[in-house]
Parts: C-alpha cells; structure tokens; sequence
C-alpha cells in the first residue's frame, strides 16, 4: 500500500452548508475499514466543529483553527501549536468595528472587508501576524502557523510522513497543506487557482467528490494515477539528447550492477542524495562498511561489533531519518543469517508504515544468493528496492523479476545487461550507445521494454570516506580477495585481507612471489578490489623495476601497505589516506577469482 493518511479539508470539501452527508460518511468509515487513517484539516473553530459534526470520532486527529490546534477525537486530547494574539489586538479590532470576529485558542476570524482594518491594526501595535483568506473569511494567526504546519505535527505523531499522505481541499487556506501531501486532490467545486497546481481534480463536487477518491483508493491505492504523479519521480541525470531521465519514486526495484571499482558507490550515493532531497526514508544494507561516513544516515553497527534488528526497527521509527546497517562487525558467513531475519522485520514495518520508502542492499549476491530460501516468500514485497552488485547473474531469481530499472555502470555495460537478461531468460536490449564517457552510465528501463541509455549521472556532494579497516582486517569477499597460486596454479593461498596479503607474502617462497610481481596482479588487486588507485600506482613502480629482488619487493611493497592501512593512526597515516580515491576505473581484471 501506498498511501496510509487521507487528509481533508471540512468546509466545501466534505461539508456542503456546513453539514456532511450520510453517503460521505459511510464512505469514511469504509476507508477507516481498509485500515487508512483519517485527518481533518479545518479552518473551523473546535467548538464550533464539534457542534456541527457528530462524525468527527472517525478521524484520528483534527487539525483545527488552521494549523495552529490539534485535537484527537479519541481522548478530546488538545494541543495548541501557537502562542494567541495578545488581547489588547483583540481590543482594538472590536474598538474599530470588526465584527462579526469570532476568538478560537489561537485564531481571530471575521469576514472582508475588514481585512485592511485588521492590517492596519497589526501595522500599528507591530505584531508577527499574518492575515490568511478562506472564501470571504479573514483570518488572522501567528506568523509561519498554516494548515501544513498542523498537518505536519500531527503526521510525526503517527509516526507517518508527508509521502503516504492524500490531501483534499478546495480553497485558499488548502494551498500549503495540499503542497506537503504526496498526492494532491481537489474538489470540482474547488477554485480556479487551486484546480491548477493539485495533482488531481474529482468529477463530483464537495463530498460527493472524497467519495470519488476514496472509492479510488479503496480500489487499487491510486495506481490509475501514475502520469499524474510523475512529479515526484527521482531523477537520475541527462541523456546524450538533453533529457531528464528518472525513476518511479514509488515503484519497481533498481539494479546497479558493474564490476568492482567501475563507480557503484558513486551512482548509488547520488540516488540517495535524490531520496534525500524529496524526504524518502531509505534503509541501506551495508555489509562492508562502505557507507559509515554518510552525514545524512545513522550508521547501526561499527568495527567490532555487529548491528541488532532491534535497533534498525527503532532507528526507522522517526520518518525523516535514514538508516545505514553495517554488518562490517558480522563474520562474512554470518551476513547472510542476519540479513534473513532483519528483511522480514523491516517488510513487516513497511506494511504498517509505509516505511522505510526505499531499501538499498549492498553486496546483493551475497545477501540474495540464487539459494536464497526466502525468495518465494518475500521477493514479492521487495519493489522500491536498489541491489547493487558486481554479478547480477548470481542474485536469486525472483530478485531479479523484481527489478524494473538496470543501471549498468563501467567499461562495459553491455556484458552487464546481457548478464542480466541471461540470468532472467530475456532476450538482451540492443546497445547502440558506444563508447562511454567518464561519468556516464547506461540506464535500461526493463518496465518499458526501451532501448538503453547513456546517462550522465548527476555527481553526489557527498564524498564517502573509505573503511580502512575493513581491507586491512576485515573479510572480503572470495572474488574480492588475493590468491596465490603460483607460475604452476599447484597453490590456492588465499588472503582475504591486507593483513593476511603480507603474512602470506611472507610466507610464499621467491619464486610465486615473484611470479605474481611480474605479472602486476599485486596493482590490480590494489586497484581493482581494495579501490586504491594511488597504491596500485605506486606498485606499479616496484614490479615494473627489473633488477629488483624478491626480499626487496617485498619490503617495499609492505611498507607502502604499511603506511597507508597497518600503522596506527598518524599525521602520515591520515595525509595517506586522503591521497584515496572512492571508485577508480580498474585498468585489467585482477586475479581474484576464486
């Protein structure tokens, strides 16, 4: 389900003449009855609501005296928003014949035109008011109050947000309150300038029109309204003809897929820069540590020790914050375990919640292998998803059904996609994109069936600091890892770290040691695996050296590792660190295969 809240004006859009029909009503309570929840947002006065709306007890919270009083029908709890206006402004309005003007806790209504004396009056005793009009009402509330701020009050303490959120209204006071809502509807007897700028506009008029809706969100949760919600779709970047190319904000999973060091992180930091940018929650699993150093993520888990379910539950429960899981702390064979029980739980708080709005899952073919067991179960639940990976064709089957976007990033995105369509028994898109430029990827838009593109992703702000520690002691992956085999292949030494990588080396005799230096797999390790272009660089130098022996680059090359991950943390140690880039391209494929 998309959306959770429907969010309605009273007057002139579910009241007519101040009363609600019976057919608008029995319409509410069968939205209450698909377990949506209901919100009035009213300009009224609550006494003056209470008297004439006996229905009120289906909607959870009123938002009332536009935005500045919320009330909670179920225990006639109140809470006021805003400071009222000082009783000498009341004074001196009723001293210069406003009336009728009517007092609420916060708000002071009357009619125009004594708009300009209400004006004046703030003018002349220097108040931080505003004047705010409704159809010939004339309201006067504190500064910054409106009907969006009370909507968004009451939305934190239902622990939703603005993204599950319907608004209805038909009016000059409903303009801010419709704006924050994900989906904005207006009544066809709704103004001119309101009419304009809502996402849609009902056939019926006043409640006849809700009815319209709620029938419509009762049947199929608004999917009939995609064109006219494309507004909220997250753009990815430009295409070589100039366009804006984007992805459902609600909709199918996301594959980012390419081989190491090709720019993954990039492509998937600056889609998070997107989310966050427009409010989505996302929940990034992040099984190597990758992601620690965003700023606008709270990191569950450290070096030692691993995250809990519990806690990521408790970190998803505010709507504006976003939660990365490291599983750096986790034993490389215990990730897998965690990630099955964690999935559930969070699925489960995405069906009360609507949250969190995107799940993004690193290292996906470890997390979603094709012996997942949980596929069937759950692959179903799994769209607005992003799975990034190095090997598409080893996620579990359903996984891959799920996606509805390829982003193909590297030197070669046409293996990426062949890959993919091989795993899922399609026939491949043709790629006549050519040669790709720094920056660019290639988007395949599987839901359309189109012809791939060539996209320049938008660059992320955010630079993401490396995990040091995961590759000097940390397990990675077997494809990510060094193997020593030797000029005869008769060896298997496998070093899944840079600690292991010297105590290994140390280990080795001259002759595999410098079989793999002439070979140059130490630098294309570095580059390609452990994403260190300025090491790899600078191992080029030693194993480009002819006359040098065995014991010497041995030395030197655990020295430059040395430096820049083993030793403790010095003014050296961090200069280094800042020579390290994210994503460099690899120059050849390493010899990491297991």
């Amino acid at each position: 389900m998309r959306f959770y809240v429907l969010a309605l004006d009273y007057d002139g859009t579910i009241a007519s003449d101040g009363r609600v029909s019976a057919a608008t009503v029995a319409a509410l309570q069968r939205l209450v009855d698909t377990g949506r929840r209901l919100v009035l947002v009213t300009g009224r006065e609550l006494d003056q609501l209470l008297e004439i709306f006996p229905e009120v007890g289906l909607f959870e919270w009123v938002v009332a005296e536009n935005g500045a009083l919320l009330y909670r029908p179920s225990n006639r709890e109140e809470k006021i928003l805003a400071e009222p206006p000082p009783a000498s402004f009341v004074l001196k309005l009723r001293e210069r014949g406003v009336a009728p003007m009517s007092v609420g806790r916060v708000i002071i209504a009357t009619w125009e035109p004594h708009q300009t004396v209400v004006l004046d009056t703030i003018r002349d005793q220097g108040l931080e008011l505003q004047v705010v009009f409704n159809k010939g009402a004339v309201m006067v509330l504190p500064t910054g109050v409106n009907k969006a701020t009370g909507l968004r009050a009451v939305l934190k303490k239902m622990n939703l947000s603005q993204h599950e959120t319907v608004g209805v209204g038909d009016a000059e006071n409903d303009h801010a309150f419709l704006e924050l809502c994900e989906c904005s509807a207006a009544v066809s007897n709704a103004i001119p300038a309101l009419k304009q700028r809502v996402h849609l506009v009902t056939h019926g008029d006043h409640g006849a029109g809700v009815e319209e809706l709620i029938d419509e969100m009762i049947s199929n949760d608004l999917g009939n309204r995609v064109v006219q919600l494309a507004a909220h779709d997250l753009p990815l970047g430009i295409d070589r003809q100039g366009q804006t190319v984007t992805i459902p904000a609600f909709g199918p999973s996301v594959l980012i897929a390419g081989p190491s060091g090709s720019g993954k992180s990039t492509t998937t930091t600056s889609l998070m820069e997107r989310l966050v940018e427009r409010n989505y929650q996302f929940c990034i699993i992040d099984p190597e540590g990758d992601y620690e150093s965003l700023t606008f993520a709270v990191s569950i888990g450290t070096g030692k020790r691993g995250p809990s379910s519990q806690e990521v539950l408790e970190m998803l429960g505010p709507a504006e914050q976003n939660v990365s899981v490291n599983l750096i702390g986790l034993r490389l064979s215990d990730r897998p375990d965690f990630f099955s029980n964690l999935l559930p739980q969070i699925l489960q708080f995405r069906e009360q919640s609507g949250r969190p709005h995107w799940l993004i899952v690193d290292e996906a073919h470890h997390l979603f292998p094709m012996s997942w067991d949980l596929g069937t179960k759950f692959a179903s639940k799994l769209n607005r998803a992003v799975f990034i990976t190095v090997h598409p064709d080893q996620l579990h089957q359903d996984v891959l059904a799920s996606v509805g976007t390829v982003i193909a990033v590297g030197p070669r995105p046409e293996k990426t996609l062949r890959d993919f369509c091989k795993a899922q028994n399609l026939i491949p898109p043709i790629c006549d994109f050519g040669e790709q430029v720094t920056g660019e990827v290639v988007v395949w838009d599987r839901a359309s069936n189109g012809k791939p593109r060539s996209v320049q992703i938008t660059p992320p702000v955010t630079e993401l600091h490396r995990h040091i520690r995961k590759y000097a002691e940390g397990e990675l992956p077997p494809e990510r890892s060094f193997y020593f085999r030797g000029p005869a292949g008769k060896l298997n030494l496998r070093a899944q770290n840079l600690i292991m990588f010297l105590q290994t080396a140390d280990g080795i005799d001259d002759e595999t040691w410098q079989f793999h230096l002439k070979e140059g797999d130490y630098s294309k390790w570095f580059r390609s695996c452990i994403k260190d272009a300025a090491l790899a660089d600078e191992t080029v130098l030693i194993e480009s050296a002819a006359s040098t022996s065995a014991a010497e680059s041995r030395d030197k090359i655990r020295s430059l590792v040395e430096r820049r991950y083993t030793l403790p943390t010095t003014t050296a140690r961090l200069a280094a660190d800042k020579d390290l880039t994210s994503e460099p391209r690899p120059a050849t494929e390493p010899n990491s295969k297991p």
